[in-house]
């Protein structure tokens, strides 16, 4: 077990199998020692987390949705690394995307469940830079959609 897993493990997390894309796209690239995860929409063990911000859910269920996407990323990072996650460098850069009304305006406090459990998962290698922006609706009306470039060995 890689140490990031074992990390995991104490705070109660095992990576999932890696979801399969959920249309014509592959799941990660790499080029050189950077890897590009598609985005992650938001599941938990009882299905896909659905809602928007702003209208039927509060900042604090957006932020355990942004967390699923996180614990998804590491997944297909895993996988990407032949399950080997202690190839991981570092986080380089998130991309949330938060089903929100027009009203809404505090994405950057949903995407945190995912800045916030990387950082604790990974330590310094979890720091990144990051985007938290509105869409106006996201697949399968989840609640959070994240994408994320990745360096690793």
């Amino acid at each position: 077990m890689s140490q990031f897993e074992k990390k995991l493990a104490e705070m109660g997390v095992i990576l999932p199998t890696a979801p399969a894309p959920a249309a014509n796209y592959v799941p990660y690239v790499q080029a050189g020692d950077l890897l590009y995860v598609s985005g992650q929409i938001a599941k938990g063990e009882a299905g896909l987390i659905t809602g928007k911000l702003g209208a039927d859910m509060d900042v604090a269920a957006g932020a355990e949705a942004a967390k699923a996407c996180a614990i998804a990323l590491l997944a297909q990072v895993k996988a990407a690394c032949d399950g080997d996650l202690d190839r991981l460098v570092r986080v380089v850069k998130l991309t949330g995307f938060v089903n929100s009304t027009p009203e809404f305006t505090e994405q950057p406090q949903v995407i945190n469940g995912a800045s916030d459990f990387l950082g604790m998962a990974l330590g310094a290698a979890g720091k990144h830079a990051r985007a938290a922006v509105s869409a106006a609706a996201l697949p399968f009306g989840v609640a959070v959609e994240i994408d994320g470039v990745f360096q690793i060995r």
